[in-house]
């Protein structure tokens, strides 16, 4: 079954309404967006957040220390990487902290090269600012993909999730700007969200 991550949570009432939904995954978005939080502001969500959904950091060629301290202190679960990070680098945290690593690539008119060493990978749409653009990519250009699970993120929506799910059964969707109203997390579109892909799911699955 698809699973769901909600990302760019910021405030206490972003993790009240996950905590209703209960997706697999939310994000803490740690380098430059307007959706960043700070190492305290994400130590306080962590805590009021439901025990079943691990919390995801996002990073962009972040100090392995930083990303550490984060892990062992219990705030974040995983480790998502947006910036030139290599094998060596995804070695090198692994080591440090433990953590599960996934890896994005940005995708455009076909696949790129694909890193070594993550556990997961994520596909969102290639853009300057390294994802985040809710843009969609062509989705077909994964249809004969058969490497590691993968996290499918671009543009995804209420609207859009459903016919993701059914055309590629990815192993997880990742939703930020999708599940907004004006620039703030919607609790209605989350749960929206949520409903759909396990719907979905289970439908492509019979």
């Amino acid at each position: 079954m698809t699973k769901v991550k909600i990302c760019g949570l910021s405030r206490p009432e972003d993790i009240d309404a996950v905590n209703r939904a209960l997706p697999d995954y939310i994000g803490f978005v740690f380098c430059e967006s307007r959706r960043r939080v700070d190492e305290t502001t994400a130590a306080g969500l962590r805590e009021r957040l439901d025990d079943r959904i691990r919390a995801v950091g996002v990073f962009v060629n972040e100090d392995i220390g930083f990303i550490a301290g984060l892990s062992r202190r219990g705030v974040i679960d995983l480790a998502q990487l947006h910036g030139d990070e290599d094998e060596a680098y995804i070695r090198r945290l692994r080591e440090a902290c433990g953590c599960r690593v996934i890896k994005t690539v940005g995708v455009s008119s076909a696949l790129p090269p694909l890193p070594n060493g993550p556990d997961y990978l994520l596909f969102d749409t290639a853009s300057p600012q390294r994802g985040g653009a809710g843009r969609v990519f062509d989705w077909s250009v994964l249809q004969d993909y058969r490497g590691l699970p993968y996290f499918l993120a671009g543009g995804l929506t209420v609207e859009r999730v459903a016919g993701a799910v059914r055309t590629l059964a990815p192993f997880c969707v990742d939703v930020s700007s999708g599940v907004e109203t004006d620039g703030k997390k919607d609790g209605g579109k989350i749960d929206a969200f949520v409903s759909l892909v396990r719907g979905n799911s289970m439908s492509s699955q019979k």
